[in-house]
């Protein structure tokens, strides 16, 4: 078994409650992580035989350009999809961040993460 990593996967998204977080927009982060068996690609250097990490990134933009009110949902879809599109992945974690949150105090950011397994 290994671990795939693509971490800090940049996007701007209308994520959010409320109504203004549906027009303005703010910056989000994604940290992904899958686990499958990496030993055959590591032998063969095929990338047919591996978790590609471009799709890995396209399904986060894709799952993150459909609005959503909360990144717990924008997060399962993204875990959702992973273990569709990849049937060798034997668990998924992902992080979604929410920077710059629109709540009241010095709030840096926020984030959920969630974790699917066979």
């Amino acid at each position: 078994m290994g671990i795939i990593r693509v971490e800090d996967i940049r996007c701007y998204a209308f994520h959010g409650c409320m109504e203004e977080e549906g027009v303005i927009g703010t910056n989000f982060s994604v940290n992904v992580e899958v686990e499958a068996d990496l030993s055959v690609s590591a032998k063969t250097d095929d990338l047919s035989e591996t978790i590609d990490y471009v799709t890995v990134s396209k399904i986060v933009q894709d799952e993150m350009a459909l609005r959503s009110k909360l990144i717990e949902h924008v997060g399962q879809r993204i875990l959702d999809r992973l273990m569709r599109e990849f049937p060798s992945v034997q668990r998924s974690k992902v992080l979604v961040v929410k920077h710059n949150a629109p709540i009241q105090g010095d709030v840096k950011r926020v984030s959920v993460e969630l974790e699917a397994q066979r």
